[in-house]
């Protein structure tokens, strides 16, 4: 019982932190900045068709054998308002199944590319050429080459089992869903700046410091960009939004939102 109540108390006080630290507008700005800057989004056009499909088939297959079950299941919690946390747990789950095929053999390096674009345009160039190449036309054109890393794993083992144990939240009639959003948006928010962490050259034990001492914000982040990622069907076009995001999250860390400009950046 002292640990539920410890557990309760800290995700309160994490929540009333995501809730001021304004970090949940950034998935917001992300699908803003995506879709008003053509070199980004015809860039991930291809990859986003292919994720599309993708998740269309997954969804199709989870509601025509999935549904009925975890209809009856949530109507002992919320009767016959039942269908509506049942559509949201399949809608999860197929988020999950997706997601996963996705991140694994498409979304990799796509993710961490756009990343560095956005980071390029904003002008972090000294930042995004520790881990790319950075190459300049005799116009000013920027130009992405080469990363000097591995595509990073965005995935967790232990992320995505207390994903899919979490998801029974949802028959909960909208406390369970945003309870659902904040525990895995705690976890899942950090995620979003492994670029930036990487690029920063942040040991683990820094890492760690960092998150800490901005969980609220990282939790907002994270469960906004999850809200978003629940979409069907489109959720994996939100999930390169959000890495938009991220990015522009980045930059104003490094130089302060009031200091913006742009620079003119070609995605090959």
């Amino acid at each position: 019982m002292e640990t539920l109540n410890s557990f309760l108390a800290d995700l309160t006080k994490t929540s009333q932190q995501a809730l001021v630290s304004g970090a949940w507008l950034y998935p917001v700005h992300g699908v803003i900045y995506f879709v008003s800057h053509p070199s980004i989004y015809r860039s991930a056009a291809p990859i986003v068709g292919k994720c599309v499909l993708i998740s269309l088939g997954i969804t199709a297959g989870m509601f025509i054998f999935t549904y009925l079950p975890q209809l009856a299941f949530c109507a002992i919690f919320s009767g016959p308002l039942a269908f509506i946390p049942a559509a949201v747990m399949v809608f999860g789950e197929s988020y999950a199944l997706s997601s996963l095929v996705a991140k694994t053999f498409l979304l990799g390096a796509l993710q961490d590319k756009i990343f560095d674009a956005v980071l390029l345009q904003k002008g972090q160039e000294s930042l995004v050429a520790r881990g790319r190449e950075v190459k300049s036309s005799s116009s000013g054109v920027k130009t992405l080459g080469k990363s000097f890393t591995k595509p990073l794993d965005r995935f967790s083992k232990d992320g995505i089992l207390r994903y899919l144990l979490s998801i029974p939240l949802n028959s909960i009639p909208v406390i369970g869903t945003v309870l659902f959003l904040l525990l895995n948006g705690k976890k899942s928010g950090p995620r979003h700046h492994s670029r930036y962490f990487q690029l920063k050259g942040f040991t683990k034990d820094t890492r760690a410091a960092f998150v800490e001492k901005n969980k609220g914000a990282y939790t907002a982040f994270g469960a906004t960009s999850l809200a978003l990622q629940l979409v069907p069907f489109v959720g994996t076009v939100f999930s390169i939004t959000s890495t938009v995001g991220a990015a522009l999250w980045a930059n104003d860390l490094e130089k302060g939102p009031s200091q913006d400009s742009e620079t003119h950046v070609k995605m090959r």
